[in-house]
């Protein structure tokens, strides 16, 4: 037997003469008066002579953080949401029964506790007990008090001891609570209408990437968890519904890394008779905004940087090639990137200069048909050439258009399309564009992306007849926006993983202890 399981045995022994006693172990409810905060609140002010004076009667609850015995009196420590209040049980005052269910009492139960405020000498804020109850037997020990819980996998799979052991995890999801809520209210204040949309789609639609598949038994159709809400949200748009927004859960079944759960949260918008551009400028008001709710500055420390969310640069994606390429190398000239064959030269250069990195792919110039395209693969240089760099708030515009199949194309360059992504701390943040409100056109780039699937591309948009007899009804001109809340949640509370910001990340089912072998 593990020395844990001794203790679990002996926690079990106790909740036995508890019972012997006749206290009932799990009651069903406990009427308190006062939470240990508003105690706080309500009497930190006053003194030790006017607590005697007084002597308020309360009735509190919570879960013990620490017990000191001494003969037939004893100290314990009781908290509730992020407050502590110590209690103080003597024998004379609880009679025999009482002290001796509060020397069965172990860290982590549950009690409730009624008696007056008063001082110690020490000046502590304490609690007479004249009664208390058991509430919950934890059975099971809580992590160690100093050292808290530092094993990484045990606190994302078991993300409530996580929060008991670990302070700093509690402000981390207190942080991103306060985050959504400005979000909310941001949008609210802006003339949005927040909506709900369908989680599980015949057609994985709106991005692109690998769906999750489902089944519905009754009416014998396989379904698609939601990858992106973003053409249920513009048939809104269509239906009338000016301004919308939601906050909702995509899942796509990608890799996991510290950038990348299966399943995320993002806010994702649409404003009508708006462009790209009228985001941009929402976008750089949004941020500060948001740093101020959530964190109280604009700027934040993440890593080895501080992120001024009040300084928002704005590159196009060609521009910004140019801009962060290498300084020990020849900088290309934007005329270079709009040129195929130097694209393609330029590639190669790349990738020989830098081959400890991913390859850039090269696009295929004899065989446009075939292999990666012009666009896509400026779209890939640039992940390899800037992506990195851009740490503080960046806005990176103009997208090729075989990457964007849902995105408006540029009046002057019908190859590119009105979009722009937000980057910061090296991590794409936002996705914005001119939404593409042309039926033709938006069954043109459908069977574009067809094209793209028939050679192999399972990530590329399927055609959806419904959505585009949706925008056949009309669609005034509309941008829309997606914001990651996990990665904007990372960076304003310095976490380095999406794991930490996530309550239940994905994890590899647990391998029981006795099927592990050496």
């Amino acid at each position: 037997m593990s020395f844990e399981q001794e203790l679990a045995e002996q926690r079990r022994e106790k909740l036995k003469r508890i019972e012997a006693l006749g206290y009932l172990t799990y009651p069903h409810r406990f009427a308190y008066t006062h939470t240990l905060p508003q105690i706080l609140q309500m009497f930190s002010s006053k003194t030790a002579e006017e607590l005697m004076a007084e002597k308020p009667i309360v009735r509190v609850c919570g879960r013990l953080q620490a017990i000191r015995g001494h003969g037939k009196a004893g100290f314990a420590d009781l908290a509730q949401s992020d407050a502590r209040l110590q209690v103080y049980v003597r024998k004379d005052a609880v009679g025999d029964r009482g002290f001796e269910l509060y020397q069965l009492l172990d860290l982590g139960d549950f009690i409730g506790a009624e008696g007056y405020l008063f001082r110690t000498r020490t000046g502590e804020m304490s609690l007479h007990v004249t009664d208390f109850i058991m509430l919950s037997k934890a059975l099971l020990p809580l992590p160690e008090k100093w050292h808290g819980l530092q094993d990484l996998e045990l606190r994302y799979r078991q993300r409530y001891l996580d929060l008991l052991a670990n302070q700093e995890v509690r402000s981390v999801f207190l942080a991103r609570s306060r985050l959504i809520r400005a979000l909310r209210s941001a949008f609210d204040q802006r003339g949005f209408v927040e909506v709900e949309t369908p989680m599980m789609q015949p057609l994985p639609g709106g991005a692109t990437a690998k769906p999750f598949r489902t089944h519905h038994n009754a009416l014998d159709i396989d379904l698609f968890l939601r990858i992106a809400p973003e053409l249920y949200l513009k048939r809104l748009v269509v239906g009338g519904l000016d301004r919308v927004y939601e906050i909702n859960r995509n899942f796509r079944n990608e890799g996991i890394s510290t950038q990348h759960n299966p399943e995320f949260t993002m806010l994702e918008f649409y404003q009508a008779y708006s462009d790209y551009m009228d985001l941009m400028a929402l976008t750089e008001e949004l941020l500060p905004e948001l740093a101020m709710q959530t964190c109280g500055t604009k700027e934040i420390k993440f890593g080895d940087h501080i992120i001024d969310f009040d300084n928002i640069s704005r590159y196009s994606l060609r521009e910004a090639i140019c801009q962060f390429w290498p300084d020990d190398a020849t900088r290309p000239q934007l005329d270079e990137l709009s040129d195929e064959k130097r694209t393609a030269d330029l590639i190669k250069n790349w990738n020989s200069m830098f081959p400890e990195l991913d390859r850039v792919p090269v696009p295929d110039l004899a065989n446009p048909s075939g292999g990666i395209s012009h666009g896509a693969a400026l779209a890939l240089l640039f992940e390899a050439v800037c992506e990195r760099k851009l740490i503080q708030p960046t806005i990176i515009y103009d997208f090729p258009v075989e990457i964007s199949p849902l995105a408006k194309s540029k009046a002057n360059e019908p190859g590119w399309v009105e979009r722009f992504e937000l980057y910061i701390a090296g991590m794409e943040i936002a996705n914005a564009y001119s939404e593409l409100n042309d039926p033709d056109e938006q069954r043109r780039r459908f069977e574009m992306q067809m094209a793209l699937r028939e050679k192999g591309d399972a990530e590329a948009h399927e055609m959806d007849e419904d959505y585009i007899r949706a925008l056949s009804y009309g669609m005034p001109p509309t941008a829309g926006e997606g914001i990651g809340i996990d990665r904007l949640a990372m960076i304003l509370t310095g976490s380095r993983s999406i794991r930490d910001v996530i309550l239940f990340p994905l994890m590899r089912p647990e391998v029981p202890a006795d099927s592990e072998t050496d």
